[in-house]
C-alpha cells in the first residue's frame, strides 16, 4: 500500500502517514476515518450491507472483518451497529473483539465494565466464539467457524494481555499510545526473540 519501515516507525508522530487513528486520504489503502470509537464497526455493518445486496444482484461480494477494543464497547455505536448487523442478518460480518481488559484510563472495569461481553453479544443476535488471543491454532479455527455460520453475524473475544511477552509493557495501560524509546525497543525485541 506504499507505505515503508519508516512510515511504521513513525505512528503517532504529528505529519505522519501513521496516525494513531487512520484517516481516509492521509493513509495509503486507508477506506474510512475510524477515530471515534465504535465508528469502524458502524462502517463494518455498512460495508457488510452492501455485500449482501451485491450477492442479491449476482455480483461477487466478500467478508468484512473489524477489530475492536474491549473499552470501545463503552460506546453505544457498537450496539446500534450490532442491532443493524443481526436484523439484517450479516453473515458476512466477523467482528473480533480484544479483550484485554485496559483502556487508555486505566482497567475497563475501573472505568465501566463492559462484562460479560459474549453475553451481550448473544443478545444482540450474534454467534459468539471465545478464544485465547494469543493462541493462532483457535484464532483460525475460530475464523473458520465465523465463516461457516449462516443467518446471523458472528464475533471472536479474543482474551489478551496488553503487551504480552515484554516485560515492563504486559498488562500496563500506560503503554495504550506510547512508542517505546530506543532503548526500551531494544530490550523488547531481546526479550521476544528469547521466546
Amino acid at each position: 500500500y506504499g507505505l515503508t519501515m519508516d512510515d511504521l516507525k513513525n505512528f503517532r508522530q504529528l505529519d505522519s502517514k501513521t496516525p494513531g487513528h487512520p484517516e481516509y486520504g492521509h493513509t495509503v489503502g486507508v477506506e474510512t476515518t475510524t477515530g471515534p470509537l465504535g465508528q469502524g464497526v458502524a462502517n463494518a455493518v455498512g460495508m457488510a450491507m452492501a455485500g449482501k445486496m451485491d450477492e442479491a444482484a449476482g455480483k461477487a461480494s466478500g467478508r468484512v472483518y473489524a477489530l475492536l477494543g474491549d473499552g470501545e464497547l463503552q460506546e453505544g455505536l457498537i450496539w446500534e451497529a450490532a442491532m443493524a448487523a443481526a436484523h439484517y442478518k450479516l453473515d458476512n460480518l466477523c467482528a473480533i473483539v480484544d479483550w484485554n481488559g485496559l483502556q487508555i484510563d486505566g482497567k475497563n472495569e475501573d472505568v465501566m465494565t463492559v462484562a460479560p461481553i459474549d453475553e451481550k453479544f448473544r443478545a444482540f443476535g450474534f454467534h459468539t466464539i471465545s478464544i485465547d488471543g494469543h493462541d493462532f491454532g483457535q484464532i483460525f479455527a475460530a475464523f473458520d467457524e465465523a465463516r461457516a455460520c449462516k443467518g446471523k453475524p458472528t464475533v471472536l473475544i479474543a482474551k489478551t494481555t496488553k503487551g504480552k511477552g515484554v516485560s515492563f509493557m504486559e498488562d500496563q495501560c500506560s503503554w495504550h499510545g506510547t512508542a517505546p524509546n530506543a532503548e526500551q525497543y531494544e530490550q523488547a525485541m531481546n526479550e521476544l526473540k528469547a521466546q
